[in-house]
């Protein structure tokens, strides 16, 4: 359909402010606040999801139901088609996790020592595939359910063991898996909805920065940038999935994912000039026009381009940009080279000593965690073993950046499962009033781990420290025992792990840039030099993600200590390069081939070498 261009009236953009990388207390508190596109029914769905999980649990009587609602949150996805196959796989799994715990109980049944070797193994293979194979998603999570699978071995009786083992193991990732087969095929959207959405979005985005670019405004702007178009890409993959839509609306989806992320860079750097209202009105109704109709499910197969008054590269890029908006590129006629097909494992898996590093930290961390608790025969604190597969992270910079959310999320989902043992579980008389309270919490806890990556994490311990405090028999406990032992082997696991990855091998996340500014340089120059306009929106998109990536690598090396922390200058040097680069992204949209694209690339591959 075709978009007329009414007049408008609008106010006149402030100058950007270039962010600096860290996460400050307020800004902290800005992305928990943040009502991004979608958080909310996320939130609400995930929530759904763990307390269906804890439902199932409390029917079938099923013993350390924290377990599986943990594992409930962890995998639960966006849309029904991600969250039926991610339900499927545990499901598959589960077979493979079955057999392998049958063959080892039979091995280690009454051998003490056997059964330490045999938890040492299986952490460190676990530990080496989350960080050099495709399975990190879920490697921590089975390691976890393997590992927990065979030291629940001491806590039945001897001739129930190997089928209370089998049966508890299938039911800690069956029902999980089926919750989200079933429950997220009715409650879940089609991922074409998540993509259409996320457009809709972008352009919405957009025109509030041509509109009043306060700093909150331009700081979720460059938030939703970096993203990319890799979740959108995903989304219209599962989309294909489905049977259901046309390969040619999918095709003209994809292109607008493309395309909306351009506009939005272009509407960047024009929210840095001073224009007047009237060069900005028409083009800011034609994009919200346009986010109207994305978010409505539909996609506009016209867009009738404003005539503007500016000459501004990035205004004048954006109007080329909305004619051919969802208009897919024509197929090439020559065959181009087949890409590579990345493997199972990563290319440098049994090269670079980081990952068997990686490996050897987390499962020390694991088998000291188990001593303690063995030594000082204190069976309640065995969540120190849960919270070693959950906390892991390769660097020094990431575990002290994450360290206070992980430890303000276990505190405050430990807070919240104590107050509701005192103030709440007295007071409950069925399951309906202890259901509603498990969503309660459940929502709190999805929806910080639905927000920026840098805070979800402190989502997830939410829900950690309370599934582990409140969920140990069936339907309400008032055991305030239970809950102070979880949360003092949450705590003890939290500085087990933090000891153990930044006493031995410690790896500095500055020794990772190089490569993360590498991959920029290298994008930037795709897009300055693209021979159509699909691979430089292509290239551009690409940019921003290894933006992002720089600019958490970096925020992550500026949070170590002084020992290991690379020396200012070079820290500065290396926040201007990205600051640079950030705004060649988006100036490349607007003009190609810049002769000055050489001379500012060779600064980000400077830094890097």
């Amino acid at each position: 359909m075709a978009l007329p261009v009414p007049d408008a009236a609008v106010t006149v953009p402030s100058s950007s402010s270039v962010r600096g990388p860290g996460l400050g207390l307020a800004r902290i508190w800005r992305l928990v606040c943040n009502p991004a596109p979608g958080r909310l029914g996320y939130a609400l769905r995930m929530a759904a999801a763990c307390t269906t999980t804890v439902l199932i649990g409390e029917i079938w009587q099923v013993p350390e139901l924290a377990v599986p609602a943990l594992v409930t949150m962890a995998l639960w996805q966006k849309d029904r088609v991600t969250n039926a196959l991610a339900g499927v796989a545990v499901n598959v799994l589960i077979l493979i996790l079955l057999l392998i715990i049958y063959g080892l109980i039979r091995l280690t049944l009454d051998h003490p020592m056997g059964l330490v070797i045999v938890i040492a193994l299986l952490s460190c293979s676990f530990f080496f595939l989350g960080s050099a194979s495709k399975l990190k998603p879920v490697a921590y999570m089975l390691g976890l359910i393997t590992v927990y699978g065979l030291i629940a071995i001491d806590q039945v009786p001897v001739g129930e063991v190997v089928t209370r083992a089998l049966l508890y193991t299938d039911l800690f990732l069956a029902v999980p898996g089926s919750v989200m087969i079933v429950l997220g095929l009715l409650i879940c959207p089609s991922p074409k909805k998540i993509l259409t959405d996320s457009i809709a979005a972008r352009l919405h985005m957009a025109a509030r920065l041509l509109q009043n670019p306060d700093s909150l405004t331009q700081e979720r702007a460059i938030d939703m940038l970096r993203e990319g178009t890799a979740d959108m890409m995903k989304s219209a993959k599962m989309a294909s999935l489905e049977r259901i839509w046309s390969a040619h609306d999918l095709a003209c989806l994809r292109q607008a994912a493309d395309s909306s992320v351009a506009v939005l860079a272009l509407a960047d750097d024009v929210s840095r000039a001073k224009l007047s209202q009237a060069q900005l009105s028409r083009l800011t109704e034609t994009l919200e026009g346009m986010a109207r109709i994305f978010a409505d499910g539909d996609y506009p197969t016209a867009v009738e381009s404003p005539v503007l008054a500016s000459e501004h590269p990035s205004l004048q890029a954006i109007t080329a940009l909305l004619s051919n908006f969802t208009t897919p590129p024509a197929p090439v006629s020559s065959k181009s080279p087949e890409k590579k097909k990345s493997g199972f494992f990563s290319e440098d898996a049994f090269t670079n000593p980081d990952h068997v590093r990686f490996a050897v930290k987390g499962t020390a961390a694991v088998m000291l965690s188990y001593l303690t608790f063995k030594v000082l025969d204190w069976p309640g604190i065995h969540t120190c073993i849960i919270t070693c597969f959950i906390v892991a992270l390769p660097t020094m910079g990431e575990m002290i950046s994450k360290l206070t959310l992980r430890i303000t999320g276990a505190l405050i989902g430990g807070t919240l499962g104590i107050a509701s043992i005192i103030a709440v579980m007295p007071h409950l008389n069925g399951i309906t009033g202890f259901l509603a309270l498990v969503f309660v919490v459940s929502l709190i806890g999805a929806w910080v781990k639905t927000g920026d990556e840098r805070i979800a994490y402190a989502g997830f311990q939410i829900g950690l420290a309370f599934y582990l405090t409140d969920l140990k028999g069936y339907g309400p406990i008032a055991d305030m025992a239970t809950a102070r032992d979880r949360i003092v082997g949450i705590m003890l696991g939290n500085l087990i792990t933090y000891a153990m990855f930044t006493s031995f091998w410690p790896a500095s996340a500055y020794d990772h840039l190089g490569a993360s500014l590498r991959k920029l340089s290298d994008c930037l120059k795709r897009q300055g030099t693209a021979q159509s306009s699909q691979n430089q929106l292509d290239a551009a998109a690409l940019s921003q993600s290894a933006l992002l990536e720089s600019e958490r690598t970096l925020e992550y090396a500026m949070s170590e200590p002084v020992h290991m922390r690379a020396d200012q200058p070079r820290l500065r040097a290396a926040l201007d390069a990205l600051s640079d680069a950030s705004r060649l992204t988006e100036e490349l949209l607007a003009t190609p081939r810049r002769p000055d694209l050489a001379d500012r690339t060779a600064r980000l591959e400077q830094i890097a070498s």
